[in-house]
């Protein structure tokens, strides 16, 4: 008895090498991203409850500075953990990866005053402009690997930064 099958059938899918570790933690924050649902709010929520515990030690004077050093190393260190990844699950953006999460959410805490009151509405605008995708951050996403994941994310937190500060020049949010 014969079968036949089709040339696609009979060549074999070459199984994928699994994403090095280090990318794989980076990439997820440390297995935040695999929290469900809504692994990014997870990675953004984790990126706050971080930051106001890690300003308990940074004079505020240095608050600003240490936002803006550690969103530059979610970036430069997102970048290639989230492109090892997006290659090894052959997924252009993987919802686990949520370390441009952690890179957008610090950017939005740039020079803005640690309380609930502050958080809670950076949390949100983040949140919001990553979600919606306002133009041009959706084109963001069409960068290759890495960069495209990441980008928008900036794009996100540089847009809810911009909403912050404004909010805070004009007394809606406590200083």
């Amino acid at each position: 008895m014969t079968t036949s099958c089709s040339s696609e059938d009979s060549v074999p899918l070459a199984p994928r090498p699994p994403a090095p570790h280090w990318a794989t933690v980076i990439a997820t924050f440390f297995g935040t991203g695999r929290l469900r649902p809504g692994p990014g709010s997870w990675g953004s929520a984790a990126t706050v409850l971080l930051w106001w515990i890690l300003t308990r030690w940074i004079p505020p004077n240095w608050q600003p500075w240490a936002a803006f050093l550690l969103a530059g190393l979610a970036v430069l260190a997102g970048i290639p953990a989230a492109s090892r990844v997006a290659r090894a699950t052959a997924l252009k953006d993987p919802q686990f990866v949520v370390i441009d999460e952690v890179a957008g959410q610090l950017i939005t805490l740039i020079a803005v005053p640690v309380s609930w009151k502050s958080l809670l509405p950076g949390f949100i605008l983040f949140r919001g402009f990553d979600i919606v995708k306002p133009p041009p951050l959706s084109r963001l996403e069409h960068l290759p690997e890495g960069v495209g994941i990441v980008a928008d994310d900036v794009g996100a937190g540089l847009y809810a930064l911009a909403v912050m500060q404004m909010l805070l020049h004009f007394g809606l949010l406590p200083r």
